[in-house]
């Protein structure tokens, strides 16, 4: 009897089951805590204007003697345009459109729900902080881009981050290789981070702007997740 039990506590079927239990979801407190914490204390920083310092500097050093003028060539400079426009509202709408109907499609309410409610959700959370802090944009350079609304956080860095975050677990999920799985959400990661810093290189947003857009986003979409994939648990096909 004691030896059957020995084995049964040295399965590892027992192990990655209890890991599931226990493991998963304190990784997945961490994963939502962690950047929010992050995210007070940005906040914190740019409210007393303690980040100043450091939002200048890395602004300034990203310019050539000219204000307007980013450093490295036009051509470089044309391509951070193109990224910069991959987290704009109008492409995310499209893509987030279009993954939704593609969930629909093969009969995945439960992502489309996830997605839906993530990009819906992240969209007024940033609105709401934009007016809520009322931080104007960059004034130390001229801005390569258009831009109307206030800085404070990054639209485009979290809601990126939502959209192609969000997009990059549900696709994941399908994969039963480990190496695809790492590819996409690193695909997911590369992409949202990308955006991000070129908001910084066309002079639209100061550095901290960004930082506190990753890390919102980022927590927004794992608590969608987790959310949505506890509710379905039982209800989607496999």
């Amino acid at each position: 009897m004691h030896c059957r039990r020995l084995m049964r506590a040295l399965n590892p079927k027992t192990w990655l089951a209890l890991a599931r239990r226990e493991i998963v979801p304190i990784a997945i407190f961490l994963g939502i805590a962690l950047p929010l914490l992050a995210f007070i204390e940005i906040a914190d920083e740019v409210g007393e204007g303690e980040a100043r310092w450091f939002d200048e500097s890395l602004l300034l050093a990203l310019l050539t003697s000219d204000p307007a003028d980013p450093i490295g060539p036009r051509w470089f400079e044309t391509a951070i345009m193109d990224i910069t426009a991959l987290g704009g509202f109008a492409v995310l709408a499209l893509v987030t459109l279009l993954a939704v109907g593609y969930l629909l499609a093969i009969n995945r309410w439960g992502g489309a729900l996830m997605l839906l409610a993530a990009t819906l959700g992240g969209t007024a959370i940033s609105e709401g902080l934009k007016m809520g802090f009322n931080r104007p944009r960059p004034d130390l350079v001229a801005h390569v881009v258009e831009t109307t609304s206030m800085s404070f956080p990054s639209g485009h860095a979290m809601l990126s981050a939502v959209t192609y975050l969000t997009i990059g677990a549900l696709i994941a999920h399908t994969q039963e290789s480990r190496q695809l799985r790492g590819y996409v959400l690193g695909a997911a990661i590369l992409l949202t981070l990308l955006i991000g810093a070129s908001r910084v290189y066309l002079g639209v947003h100061w550095p901290t702007d960004v930082l506190a857009g990753w890390c919102l986003g980022a927590a927004w979409a794992l608590v969608c997740w987790t959310a949505v994939t506890w509710l379905t648990r039982d209800k989607e096909p496999t």
